[in-house]
Parts: C-alpha cells; structure tokens; sequence
C-alpha cells in the first residue's frame, strides 16, 4: 500500500540566529524565526510525512508549548518522525520538495542538504528531491521577509 503526504511551511527572517535549511547552515546575515531551528524544509518534509501517515502536523507532536524543543535540530525532529513512520510499518519511498526564497541562493548548497537528509532518512540523495525557486519578488517570500518550503512524499508499507 502507498501513501502521498504534502507539507507547508514558512518562517519570517529575524537577526541574531544561524538560517539553517534540510540541516546545513546556509551562510547568510538572517536567520529564520521559530521554536526550534526554524529549518523550514526539514518541516515541511515532517509535515508531509505526518500527512501521510494521518498523523496531524509537526505541531501536534513537537509543539512550541513544550521546551524541550526550543533550539533542538529540526533533524532530531524528522528523525522522530521516521520513527513513528516505522512503527506504523511504513517505509519513505521518495520525498520531493521545493524551497521559496529571493535570497539567499539555495542552489549551491543543494547537495550538502540531500547529503544531510539521505543521512537521517536513508534514502539515496537520487530519491530526494530538492529544488529552489524565487516568486519574482511577489508576496512575502519575494518582499524578503521570509522563507517558504513544500514537500510531497510517498511511503509504503514495509509489509507487502
């Protein structure tokens, strides 16, 4: 049996804190707000997983209410997530995603982020899907306030 999950997620830019982006801290002088690392993939990859699995969202399970995630790694968080995959008898067969930013560029440091998250997921880097996009300076992400991230995953059950 396959399952398709969709995630969203956008976080506004603030100063004082590293942007970190699917684990890799992208060098840039802002970095994003939120509970935790505020990596904004890695989000929107947990909440399509989530989906999937019709497991609510990466708030219902690592909510801001609760400080023992404040700062911790968005990774720890997927890493969490995989876990409950598991446990349901279910395996990630491919995950496709899309960061929305003008700036930074993303682009250079694709690679690193597939070879973080092949890292926690499993996955060969060729079944992540990681791409980068501008909206030519429209909304939010364009005004440079904020970074917006999609993902879209399928999952299998480990049993057939």
């Amino acid at each position: 049996m396959h399952r398709i999950g969709f995630g969203f997620d956008a976080h506004r830019f603030t100063e004082d804190r590293k942007l970190i982006i699917g684990g890799v801290e992208i060098p840039y002088e802002l970095g994003l707000s939120g509970h935790s690392d505020a990596d904004v993939l890695t989000h929107a990859i947990c909440d399509a997983l989530l989906g999937a699995l019709g497991q609510g969202d990466i708030g219902s399970h690592f909510p801001d209410s609760d400080s023992k995630w404040k700062d911790v790694s968005s990774l720890v968080l997927l890493d969490k997530t995989i876990d409950m995959l598991r446990n349901a008898n279910f395996e990630i067969e491919n995950i496709d995603s899309t960061i929305v930013c003008e700036k930074p560029r993303i682009a250079p440091h694709i690679s690193a982020i597939k070879e973080k998250l092949s890292n926690v997921t499993g996955l060969e880097p060729g079944l992540l899907g990681i791409k980068a996009t501008t909206t030519d300076g429209m909304g939010f992400t364009g005004r440079g306030e904020g970074i917006a991230a999609y993902a879209v995953v399928i999952i299998k059950s480990s049993s057939s």
